[in-house]
């Protein structure tokens, strides 16, 4: 199989959310609560996640893909290594992924969190590359814009 060309992207989500920049990082330093909102997320099972929230930190995750998604049955795995850590401020990672043990991205994802009123502004930034046989920008867009929907309801 000839390998296809790397496909490169960055892509920039905001939310605002009703809760303190100190409440809203918590729902990504706290395992648990992490957890809930993104490694339990729908559409596939969670078959392991850990998380050491630290700078030089790991999260990483295994998941069994649902009915729901076009992958069905399929295993994708997660690796991440917590970069820069700014308490109620700043969240940045280097993350790879594997879809049944075959590497498809590698991606550095920042997540900015500012005062917004009573509420927060939060700015997620997401610069990757994409290997054959990804989900591609757009789904991957899609899945995280599902994430911070996920995200607001458990902060609810």
């Amino acid at each position: 199989m000839a390998a296809m060309p790397t496909v490169h992207d960055t892509f920039v989500l905001r939310r605002r959310y009703p809760k303190s920049p100190q409440r809203v990082f918590r729902a990504f330093a706290d395992p648990a609560q992490k957890r809930r909102w993104y490694a339990d997320a729908a559409g596939h099972e969670a078959l392991s996640y850990r998380m050491t929230f630290a700078v030089g930190g790991e999260e990483d995750g295994r998941y069994a893909m649902g009915p729901g998604t076009p992958v069905a049955g399929m295993e994708l795995a997660s690796a991440s290594r917590l970069l820069d850590i700014v308490p109620d401020v700043r969240v940045v990672s280097a993350q790879t992924m594997t879809l049944d043990e075959r590497s498809i991205s590698a991606a550095l994802i920042t997540v900015e969190l500012a005062p917004e009123g009573d509420g927060t502004e939060l700015t997620l930034t997401h610069q990757a590359a994409f290997f054959e046989g990804s989900d591609g920008p757009q789904m991957r867009k899609g899945g995280w814009e599902a994430l911070l929907d996920r995200l607001g309801q458990a902060l609810a």
